[in-house]
């Protein structure tokens, strides 16, 4: 099994709902980790952002530009 690390930081659910689609779609190995803590009432979410992306290494590029086409305006 592959190493997964960090890739990079999600702001709010709506970008990790598109980019988990994408993601799945291109068969492209990945996991979306939450920084939600209800014990913390949020404060975790406000100091790591909404949660983050996280993938083995050699896909970093290829996730990177897909996040970057999702958030384009």
């Amino acid at each position: 099994m592959e190493t997964y690390t960090k890739i990079l930081v999600l702001n709010n659910e709506f970008e990790a709902g598109l980019l988990e689609e994408v993601l799945a779609d291109r068969n492209i190995p990945h996991g979306i980790v939450t920084s939600d803590d209800t014990a913390l009432g949020g404060i975790m979410e406000m100091e790591f952002g909404w949660g983050y992306v996280e993938a083995p290494e050699r896909c970093r590029e290829e996730i990177q530009k897909l996040y970057e086409e999702i958030i384009k305006p």
